[in-house]
């Protein structure tokens, strides 16, 4: 596919051959979601060696920058519920810890412990390395238009 290239005025990619094909949502969503997959399968191992399992390494992955079980559910995109579950494991693990929040002592603001910093570097590593194994297949230019592709799509509807 890597020989296909698009006309940016359309939604179609154009073969080297001069063949047309469709640029289709649904399979380019596929492919990102086997792609994570893939990604995520090849570090499992390292993960489940931490103690962690992939949802586990994403709430823990993201506690520093968002410390409230709302704002992650937020920024995560998954109930309240299923944090509070993460949340719960990993304070037993002793990967977090929950202290009230001095502006608010009705809140919780969740902390990383040092052995949860620790398991999040090595987590973070484990999966930059798996997925850098993918992003060497392609050329550093495409992996700069990849990165521009992937905050574009992040950003919010206008």
């Amino acid at each position: 596919m890597s020989e296909l290239v698009q006309n940016r005025t359309s939604t179609e990619l154009y073969h080297p051959k001069g063949a047309r094909v469709p640029v289709d949502a649904a399979q380019l969503w596929t492919l990102n979601h086997r792609l994570l997959t893939v990604v995520l399968d090849g570090c499992s191992a390292e993960l489940t060696a931490l103690g962690l399992d992939p949802k586990e390494f994403f709430v823990l992955a993201e506690v520093a920058a968002s410390p409230y079980p709302a704002e992650l559910a937020a920024k995560l995109v998954i109930p309240k519920a299923s944090v509070t579950v993460y949340v719960r494991n990993l304070v037993a693990k002793g990967f977090l810890r929950r202290e009230i929040d001095d502006a608010d002592l009705r809140r919780h603001r969740l902390v990383l412990t040092p052995e949860g910093e620790a398991a999040r570097d090595h987590a973070l590593a484990a999966l930059a390395t798996e997925f850098d194994s993918r992003l060497a297949r392609i050329a550093p230019r495409d992996r700069a238009e990849l990165q521009r592709i992937l905050l574009a799509l992040l950003e919010p509807a206008q």
